[in-house]
């Protein structure tokens, strides 16, 4: 008869090596590694947001997702044309009251990167920056920086206007006009591509045709979060932005 083989010892370091494998495979830890992932993903490099309402149709639609760059912005300023998601402070914010458990939710996704955070994340499309001059209407009842008039084909609507018959001079005036401003250091202008249904820059402007300085809405640079890389959602309409 062969005598029975003891099993050949296993030296510390093999045990621990095992031990850890075992421990790596946990679906609990393999979850945890994931939203970690997701947390650095979503705070360094790019993030999900879902299209909160038509003041970008027709470029995007209500439900949409998209994928925004942060890190687009790190060496170059923020252009004309370009689609930016923001953080909006109190002046873009609705008033509104809140249970405290929704708030304290708001904090922690702030943190982690991973949903709405405190402030209303909004998407609109730069119209002009720092130290450019902006007026509506030009003659044919467009936006006009720098004294050059936008060619903005990309639009889905706009108020009225009818030279002659409603425009800036008129009475009453056209909702297109807003009055002439400079925008200050390190701001930047934001407007709806559905400018006859957006709260944006010039909405409380509208109409008006002496004096920006009370009705104006501008966004920090530190406040814009990045620009429209990728609409991800729904399948059909997934594009490049």
């Amino acid at each position: 008869m062969t005598a029975p083989t003891s099993p050949e010892p296993v030296d510390s370091a093999t045990a621990r090596s095992r031990r850890t494998r075992r421990w790596l495979r946990h679906p609990a830890v393999q979850a945890l590694f994931l939203l970690l992932v997701l947390v650095l993903v979503q705070n360094f490099l790019v993030k999900l947001y879902a299209v909160p309402s038509a003041s970008m149709a027709p470029t995007l639609a209500v439900g949409e997702r998209i994928l925004v760059n942060r890190l687009a912005y790190l060496s170059d300023a923020p252009q004309t044309g370009d689609i930016v998601v923001f953080d909006g402070d109190e002046d873009w914010r609705p008033a509104r009251d809140e249970p405290g458990w929704k708030s304290a939710a708001k904090q922690v996704s702030e943190v982690v990167g991973i949903g709405p955070g405190r402030g209303d994340s909004l998407v609109k499309r730069i119209i002009a920056g720092p130290g450019q001059r902006v007026t509506c209407c030009g003659l044919n009842g467009v936006v006009v920086v720098d004294g050059v008039p936008l060619d903005e084909d990309y639009l889905g609507s706009n108020p009225d206007f009818t030279p002659g018959v409603l425009d800036c001079g008129t009475t009453p005036t056209s909702a297109r006009c807003f009055p002439e401003f400079v925008v200050p250091e390190d701001q930047f202008v934001v407007l709806g591509d559905n400018r006859a249904a957006s709260r944006d820059s010039v909405a409380q402007c509208r109409g008006q045709t002496t004096d920006a300085g009370q009705c104006l809405l501008t966004v920090h640079r530190d406040d814009i979060v990045g620009e429209l890389l990728l609409v991800v959602w729904p399948p059909g309409r997934a594009r490049l932005g």
